[in-house]
């Protein structure tokens, strides 16, 4: 007997023993955390990604407050139909990629590529616009300078090369980059051979060693990244963190967070813009119940304004921001859509006979009777 389960989220943490940890911020070097910030919900982000010239966030459909979202408002189903049945007419009806978009964030995450594949084979137009917008399990490569492993997405990629945060090269190697977050071509922002400046590169660095000490402290393994470009008042950038179940046994799981923000400077403060994403999958096998297959993504985007002293500041607000949203997100992920599933398959099958449930329930409500004569 095979369940698969597909459901949309909009936020979530770690697989494996570390769900659940509670790590001193000290420990970071983040300080005290800032105020609570607004969590709200939006859609994919389907302008220009990792372009400094377009909007990192996208914000056609209407952004709810978490007080006016239904948190049971997910699409829940047993099975999922075939995207080459859907894509013709949704490529016949509209001629921009959001609906492509919005349909591929309801399909499990594990055969997104295949899936993206599909939909770029009939409308070879929205290539650009899918693969900037569309959210994929992240993939992971070893960096060839310096032997550590890094995580591969759209905001590092030139082509078919991906820079590496650690060596700050090419794989492969890049005829030609641009610095100063400025490609080769002329085109700014992250990604066409665009490297950071002097300044941003820095705080990458330094924004890596911070990550890679969160990872280990929440995540007790994986990988994560850090990747920073320049903005015309500030700079942008996106934190990536990988973690997949041991493998072996039967439970498999790999979590995927992809958390892309903007610094806006503005003298002594600055305003943070923060989309979070993360995409699970958790599966059983088990020749005794059957296979069970949870899969899923969730957004969520927050906005704040925090004081700055100096760079090192940007790095411990951007980790403060990125913490909470992962708690959070972890939180209603654990409490609403794992307790919505549980209650929907205790529903669905039960794990002893029908004819002693009955007998529970005819026993129940005799004494039930009884008490009120």
């Amino acid at each position: 007997m095979s369940k698969s389960i597909s459901f949309v989220l909009s936020a979530s943490r770690s697989v494996g023993r570390s769900v659940g940890r509670s790590v001193d911020a000290t420990k970071l070097g983040w300080g005290a955390p800032p105020p609570a910030p607004q969590v709200k919900v939006q859609g994919p982000r389907a302008e220009g990604r990792g372009r400094a010239s377009r909007n990192l966030h996208h914000s056609s459909r209407p952004v709810l407050t978490m007080a006016e979202m239904d948190p049971f408002d997910s699409a829940l189903c047993v099975s999922i139909p075939s995207p080459a049945a859907c894509w013709h007419d949704a490529v016949d009806r509209f001629t921009d990629d959001r609906p492509s978009s919005d349909l591929l964030r309801r399909l499990d995450p594990k055969h997104t590529a295949s899936h993206l594949g599909a939909i770029i084979s009939l409308a070879p137009e929205l290539t650009e616009d899918l693969l900037s917008s569309v959210d994929q399990p992240l993939a992971v490569r070893r960096c060839r300078q310096s032997g550590r492993e890094y995580l591969l997405c759209d905001y590092n990629r030139d082509g078919d090369s991906h820079r590496s945060p650690w060596s700050n090269q090419f794989d492969p190697p890049l005829d030609e980059a641009g610095a100063g977050g400025v490609g080769a071509d002329g085109n700014d922002g992250a990604g066409e051979g665009a490297i950071p400046s002097e300044r941003v590169r820095k705080m990458e660095v330094k924004a890596n060693e911070a990550f890679d000490v969160y990872r280990d402290l929440y995540y007790e393994g994986g990988v994560s990244s850090v990747y920073l470009w320049n903005l015309d008042d500030g700079f942008a950038g996106v934190v990536l963190l990988k973690k997949s179940a041991t493998p072996g046994g039967t439970t498999q799981g790999v979590w995927d967070s992809i958390h892309v923000f903007e610094a806006i400077e503005r003298g002594r403060t600055t305003h943070y813009k923060v989309t979070s994403t993360v995409i699970l999958s958790l599966a059983t096998a088990d020749s005794t119940l059957g296979d069970m297959d949870l899969s899923g993504n969730m957004t969520r985007q927050v906005e704040h304004d925090l004081p700055v002293d100096g760079d090192d500041s940007h790095i411990a607000n951007v980790g403060r921001l990125v913490e909470d949203m992962e708690l959070k997100m972890r939180n209603l992920l654990q409490e609403v859509y794992f307790g919505k599933a549980k209650d929907v398959v205790g529903d669905l099958r039960s794990v002893g006979s029908l004819s002693d449930g009955a007998r529970d329930r005819e026993a129940q409500r005799e004494l039930i009777g009884s008490m009120r004569r």
